[in-house]
């Protein structure tokens, strides 16, 4: 089991004749993904990746040629929101983007779209998920992963890979793992993660990195105490960030209350979940907490 995509997913990749999404693109075939097509307006008929994807001018023509049911965007910041919107009115169930930089007010009109249409979102600027083994949609690196069945959240893409190495270090896999980025309006949330890993019965454990700022990562421990079954570890990245300055994402600023890592730290432990005190601790956390449960 995984969440999100596996093996059976048919994805579309929205810009594959770009640099990113030509790189990208051929990283994600030799994992094995299942790409079924590309989409590039104006290049429709042709083929790309040695002619083993064919490409269309629009997702709704990728969707009625291939059945393709999730899309990959790899386009730049002032077109990303129209090709969210594209790909969420043209059926697609799982939508993932990439792109950094995509304007807040574009994101607003974006997430009332996926909403009303029932589209699941992840991102922007955000890595993707890798569903071990199956299915890697995004920019994760796949090598540093291993089949298992711990579920990793993370507002970070490179924390995300320093948290899997850390697992892998004690022998612990992955069943997937999502990066959901970090700006100010996303699609998915860290509880909508949480939720669909404790509803995933091959997934044991679960991992959540968050960061300063927001309340995401305190809404998602109070339900979590509620509602989860199974071993938690945190960890929260910004501990030495100073009030008021943003800190590498757009949401990570923190603007006072309980929006610091010590405050989220602390609540996250009052819920239950097993804190790290740095990134390097998880995979021992991990491990101790799977033992005990």
């Amino acid at each position: 089991m995984s969440i999100l995509v596996n093996k059976d997913s048919k994805i579309v990749v929205q810009g594959i004749t770009g640099s990113e999404g030509q790189f990208h693109a051929g990283q994600m075939l030799d994992y094995g993904t299942n790409i079924v097509a590309g989409v590039t307006p104006g290049k429709g008929g042709q083929k790309t990746l040695d002619d083993r994807v064919p490409i269309f001018n629009s997702v709704e023509e990728a969707v009625e040629q291939t059945g393709a049911d999730t899309s990959i965007i790899f386009v730049p910041p002032p077109f990303a929101a129209e090709a969210v919107i594209e790909a969420s009115f043209a059926g697609i169930k799982v939508v993932v983007c990439i792109t950094e930089g995509v304007p807040v007010h574009d994101m607003v009109k974006v997430k009332k779209v996926v909403d009303q249409n029932g589209t699941r979102l992840v991102g922007p600027n955000c890595p993707g998920i890798i569903t071990v083994d199956e299915c890697k949609l995004g920019i994760m690196p796949g090598f540093i992963c291993k089949k298992g069945n711990i579920g990793v959240i993370s507002k970070s893409g490179t924390l995300t890979y320093e948290a899997i190495d850390q697992l892998v270090n004690v022998g612990l896999g992955q069943t997937t793992a999502i990066g959901i980025g970090g700006d100010p309006i996303i699609g998915t949330t860290m509880k909508d993660c949480i939720e669909l890993f404790e509803a995933d019965p091959e997934t044991k454990g679960i991992v959540v990195i968050g960061e300063i700022g927001g309340q995401m990562e305190i809404e998602a421990a109070r339900w979590a105490k509620d509602n989860v079954t199974k071993p938690m570890v945190g960890f929260i990245a910004g501990q030495t960030a100073p009030p008021g300055r943003r800190m590498g994402h757009a949401g990570a600023i923190v603007s006072g209350g309980d929006d610091t890592a010590e405050a989220k730290m602390r609540i996250l432990g009052e819920c239950g979940i097993a804190v790290a005190e740095s990134v390097a601790d998880i995979g021992d956390l991990m491990k101790a907490a799977m033992e005990k449960f």
